[in-house]
């Protein structure tokens, strides 16, 4: 079975939830990358959603425009960050799930991308700006690969639109807790629950939410609902104000502050143990 598979069938069977820290692959450095996927597997994790760094990133804020652009800033490519996955692998039992832009992979060219992908140890794509009318092709060429195919499904989006999204999707789908652009919120939107009503009647894949949840809390109110819960931009700021301190110190914050998201997993304090 896939890896994104098993661990949402692993959850699933013992009841549990996935937490999936983002983090943008190069801030501050690839080397403190490599340690925080570390820390968030140490802290509950078991899916993180890598992004790859891009000049224009899609439906961003400004923490996580930021954060891309000082990654770019040091110069760092897709091949580096798959360099860097794939000396980590042979570490890690997460879930490695790289958020990339369809720019990218048109422009390496999608079957070679995603054969290196493969290769360096990512289980699955979120390509969130993916053209509707590609999606199928490309979901058959990650399959073909062994990669998940993720697309984005926001509070807007039309029945129709969302069924043939659904149809393209592997591993699960990622609804948006919101419309707009990414950052952190002080409350989840009063119609999360219908809209995950309305998803879960069309696809049987797990549910994972992101955009806007920053505490211990709205990861348990979205996780009483859905599979998932997606934390970005929460962990990109404090990872900005800690850019100057020493690595061991970001990883340190960083990895107290997803322990403590991990806590809003299950009310009763139960978290997925890593293997």
């Amino acid at each position: 079975m896939h890896r994104i598979d098993q661990i949402f069938s692993d959850l699933r069977a013992r009841g549990q939830k996935t937490l999936m820290p983002f983090v943008t692959a190069g801030d501050p450095d690839l080397a403190t990358t490599e340690s925080l996927l570390g820390a968030f597997e140490r802290a509950g994790a078991t899916v993180c959603e890598l992004g790859i760094p891009f000049s224009d990133p899609i439906a961003d804020g400004p923490v996580m425009q930021a954060s891309m652009a000082y990654a770019l800033q040091n110069g760092i490519q897709t091949c580096d960050v798959l360099e860097m996955v794939a000396r980590c692998r042979q570490n890690t039992t997460l879930g490695l799930v790289a958020m990339v832009s369809f720019s990218i992979v048109y422009r390496l060219g999608a079957k070679k991308f995603f054969k290196e992908a493969k290769s360096a140890g990512i289980d699955g794509l979120i390509i969130p700006d993916l053209p509707l009318e590609e999606s199928p092709r490309i979901s058959d060429l990650l399959g073909a690969e062994g990669l998940t195919c993720t697309m984005l499904i926001a509070p807007t989006t039309s029945a129709d639109r969302a069924e043939r999204i659904v149809q393209s999707c592997t591993g699960f789908v990622y609804l948006l807790a919101r419309s707009g652009l990414t950052g952190e919120q002080k409350t989840l939107a009063a119609d999360l629950p219908s809209h995950i009503r309305n998803i879960r009647s069309i696809t049987d894949l797990p549910i994972v939410v992101g955009f806007g949840i920053s505490n211990a809390q709205q990861v348990q109110e979205v996780t009483g609902i859905a599979d998932g819960a997606i934390v970005a931009s929460a962990i990109m700021r404090r990872v900005g104000a800690c850019r100057n301190e020493p690595t061991d110190q970001l990883v340190t914050q960083i990895q107290e502050f997803v322990t403590g998201l991990a806590e809003g997993l299950d009310p009763t304090g139960m978290r997925p143990t890593p293997e």
